[in-house]
Order: C-alpha cells, then structure tokens, then sequence
C-alpha cells in the first residue's frame, strides 16, 4: 500500500489542504483502500489545531472535505511512509536534515516536483487574504493528481 505524508510548517494550511485533496482524489479514482495519507508540520506550533478556517472553506468551495488536527513530523515517520512530500525548500532542508537520524527509506522531495510545469513551491498563504488559498488549491490539486498517477 503506498502512503504519503503531505508537511508544511504549521499543519494547518498547505499540508492539512494536501491531504484532503489526495484523500478526495484516492476516494475519486477508487483506490482509497490502497493508500495511506496523512500530513505533519516541521514545527510544533499548531499540533492539535484544527486546520487553518481558509483551508477548509477553500476545500469547501471545491466539495472537499478538510479536517483532522496539526501534528509534527515524527521520527518513525520516515519509516512509516514511502513518500513525504514537502510544500516548500524550508520544509525540505528540514525534512532532509532529520532523515538521516531516522535512517528511513522514505522519498523525501516537494510535492510540485511531480507536477513539473508548475510552480517550484507551494507558497505559504497564511499571511494574505482568500485568494492565496485558492491559488494554492489549484497547485496542489493539479500535483495530487500527477502524483497519484505517477507514484
């Protein structure tokens, strides 16, 4: 069973949105019973928060549902998962950095690596207004999907 774990900072925007979006897709393509998501902040600032309310609105609009509460990133996780897929180049170094202590044998990489085409990041939009969730919905529904397809 491939699993994944969608990380960003807090937990409660870009990842927390990455997870629904890919527990939505598997459900959609009829795979759900063969994958394993879930998703983690690289700081501990959020753990136990539900997601960010843009978030879930965002995920709203597009019949997704979003739910769940922030985590961190374990060190069984690289263990645990196949992939884990980071929104930005911070997130990233951070993982990268922490893999090697885990001595896992996940793929640790950015989640629009594997949609080439688009945008490098998912840029964090905690800080701007509604649009800058809808812009990331977009980017992360569009790299969910090649993702499931290529994964």
């Amino acid at each position: 069973m491939p699993s994944v774990l969608f990380v960003c900072l807090g937990n409660i925007c870009r990842s927390t949105m990455a997870e629904a979006v890919m527990q939505h897709l598997v459900h959609e393509h009829g795979v759900a019973d063969n994958w394993q998501i879930d998703s983690a902040g690289t700081s501990g600032w959020h753990i136990g928060d539900p997601p960010d309310p843009r978030t879930v609105a965002t995920c709203r609009t597009h019949g997704i549902a979003s739910n769940g509460s922030g985590r961190q990133v374990r060190t069984k996780d690289f263990q645990d998962f196949d992939y884990i897929l980071a929104m930005d180049h911070d997130n990233l170094h951070n993982l990268q950095h922490h893999k090697g202590a885990a001595k896992g044998n996940a793929t640790v990489d950015l989640l629009c690596h594997w949609n080439p085409g688009t945008e490098e990041e998912v840029p964090d939009p905690y800080y701007g207004g509604d649009d800058g969730f809808e812009h990331i919905f977009h980017l992360i529904h569009a790299s969910c999907e090649a993702f499931l397809h290529d994964a």
